[in-house]
């Protein structure tokens, strides 16, 4: 039973430490794959929060993969553990991103600061190996734009996302890759939520193309200052296209 002259925790802030105490389980090897998560119970007992923050917390790791919920009795049932974070910071982000679910002009604006610097680094190293970047640009331009279904869409989404990565991985910058990588899915989502507002998927999809050739062409030509420019500009348009400004960015 809870200590009653320990003042109660806050619920938004509550299921944070939660996830931050299962995080770090994780991280640390206590908890491992084919482990049980203990009992909601026994973990709100523990950390001194209300069952139903125990449950948000679960909720947020079940969605990032890395439990699986099951109800019932036996072994197979309540909160098993069944992958690790993996590489080490882009997890941290990624499990905080989809934990506070931030508002997406902040998304924006991180988006903004850590890909200038992305096209910066690159711009300003020849020897970067942008064949990742190219063969994304190439499958990107295969996918059917006119009267797309929803599925054709969502495939050239995710590989716009893969060729921001791929630069951010170029780079060489494993902190921003890391970064990068941590906002992914918060990332993803948002441009998908706001292709639902644009007027004509074919006429924003052409000049997204033709947006992503020229930083990739900025950066080859060793013009840093062209880079930010485009990749900014990049970045801004389509923000201001789809008008997703005032909601946060959806969890995976």
């Amino acid at each position: 039973m809870t200590d009653a002259s320990v003042a109660p925790l806050d619920t938004a802030r509550a299921w944070e430490v939660v996830l931050q105490h299962i995080e770090g389980e994780l991280i640390s090897g206590a908890l491992r794959p084919g482990d049980h998560l203990p009992a909601e119970r026994a973990l709100a007992a523990e950390l001194r929060v209300g069952r139903s923050s125990v449950r948000e917390a679960i909720r947020v790791l079940e969605v990032l993969g890395l439990i699986r919920t099951q109800s019932g009795s036996g072994p197979q049932s309540g909160a098993i553990i069944i992958a690790r974070p993996s590489g080490g910071l882009a997890a941290l982000v990624r499990l905080q991103v989809a934990a506070h679910g931030f508002a997406v002009r902040d998304v924006v604006k991180t988006r903004l600061v850590l890909e200038s610097a992305v096209v910066t680094e690159l711009a300003e190293n020849p020897a970067a190996e942008l064949s990742a970047a190219r063969e994304l640009l190439d499958a990107m331009e295969a996918v059917p734009a006119p009267d797309a279904p929803a599925a054709s869409r969502d495939e050239f989404l995710t590989l716009d996302q893969a060729f921001h990565l791929a630069l951010a991985a170029a780079s060489g910058n494993e902190v921003m890759a890391a970064m990068m990588g941590g906002l992914r899915d918060s990332v993803e989502a948002y441009v998908r939520v706001g292709a639902s507002f644009l007027p004509s998927w074919e006429t924003t999809s052409a000049r997204l193309k033709i947006e992503h050739r020229g930083i990739l062409a900025a950066i080859e030509g060793g013009d840093a200052e062209l880079a930010r420019t485009r990749i900014r500009e990049h970045i801004e348009r389509y923000h201001a296209e789809t008008d997703v400004s005032g909601i946060h960015a959806p969890t995976p």
